[in-house]
């Protein structure tokens, strides 16, 4: 079972990146999907879920209107679309399995791993 988060860099803020997640190992779509952050200090941030389905979506207080999640079942895979970044989103963002609904729970079901980096400059 893995999987990726990619699509990191540096970015100035106002400006935009997409993240991808791909997975494999598992029955892609009978698992909701979601995106955490954590930034240097800080606690671990559930970002934004989506449903196995792709019809129903969570996006935290603190991206809401900014960033934008979607799936594609066929080819295993979740996007996380971020606009107008801030320098507070700045932080190493990872995809889990999860639990989505009016917040986005791990299942504790999969590694942590490297996540991808995100660092938006002021």
């Amino acid at each position: 079972v893995q999987l990726q988060a990619f699509g990191g860099g540096l970015v100035q803020a106002g400006g935009s990146l997409t993240l991808s997640c791909a997975a494999s190992g598992f029955t892609f779509d009978g698992y909701d999907i979601g995106w955490f952050r954590q930034a240097p200090g800080k606690e671990r941030e559930g970002v934004s879920c989506i449903s196995m389905s792709g019809g129903s979506t969570y996006s935290a207080g603190s991206v809401k209107g900014r960033f934008t999640i979607s799936k594609d079942n066929a080819k295993n895979t979740v996007y996380l679309q971020m606009n107008s970044l801030k320098p507070e989103d700045t932080g190493v963002y990872y995809c889990r399995r999860v639990i989505c609904g009016f917040g986005v729970k791990d299942r504790g079901l999969d590694d942590w791993g490297q996540g991808t980096q995100v660092t938006v400059s002021s």
